[in-house]
């Protein structure tokens, strides 16, 4: 039945898809959907805004209008559910009885080698005339998949030069000016741009190919990511 109350309200226009307002929302009703967070349900948004402190770009606000009464027993039923299936065990990293892990599947017989060739690797660190980038395919990684991707090094480092930063807790109008004045100074002949399947990660393939384009060189660019699973998704 629908009823006037206050209701969460989210900007399509100001979300980013961060994702920082799902783990603050107390009803999880929040989700994403093409990259943007959506209410799940107006029968399990009780409109407090408990989620509004949490989205650092102003896009959730509450409005009165008519919606579907808030059902507080079904919400309590549904979060009993969640918790019994323990769905984020799996979702960072545990896997369910009997599934091995990357890690365990590979069992290495020998210590696997760092195939590092630079140095310093943070995007905002490196000096874009620097000799390891002259004639070499780059690698511009977000900070967290040599974490989430067991064999980093073997299936993505070897053979090239790495930058690496986070798109969303660093500024990325520098991180394009950086880019930019990487691909103008030096002889980079490929960029592979490796990230999260997060929505906020995926910013970096967006700056890559801007700074490719306001950089007026011929920058072969191609994108890879690797799910929070730490799976190869393409």
């Amino acid at each position: 039945m629908k009823t006037l109350r206050n209701i969460v309200k989210i900007d399509k226009e100001r979300c980013n898809g961060c994702g920082l307002c799902i783990p603050n929302c107390p009803e999880a009703v929040l989700k994403m959907i093409n990259g943007k967070a959506r209410l799940e349900s107006e029968t399990y948004c009780d409109g407090l805004g408990a989620c509004i402190r949490a989205c650092p770009r102003g896009a959730i606000s509450t409005e009165e209008r008519e919606a579907d009464e808030f059902d507080e027993e079904a919400v309590k039923q549904r979060l009993a559910g969640i918790t019994d299936a323990r769905p984020h065990e799996h979702l960072y990293g545990n896997p369910p009885a009997g599934q091995k892990t990357q890690t365990e599947a590979s069992s290495p017989t020998r210590p696997m080698q760092s195939a590092l060739s630079n140095w310093p690797i943070q995007l905002m660190l490196v000096n874009p005339r620097a000799p390891f980038f002259q004639g070499m395919d780059l690698l511009l990684a977000a900070d967290c998949v040599p974490f989430a991707y067991a064999n980093f090094h073997q299936d993505f480092l070897k053979g090239k030069s790495i930058v690496m930063g986070c798109p969303k807790l660093d500024d990325t109008q520098l991180y394009e000016k950086k880019l930019i004045e990487l691909f103008s100074q030096s002889s980079i002949r490929s960029v592979t741009v490796i990230n999260m399947e997060v929505p906020c990660c995926y910013e970096l393939h967006f700056l890559a190919q801007e700074a490719v384009k306001s950089s007026g060189k011929d920058v072969q660019l191609r994108n890879v990511t690797i799910s929070i699973k730490g799976e190869r998704m393409n």
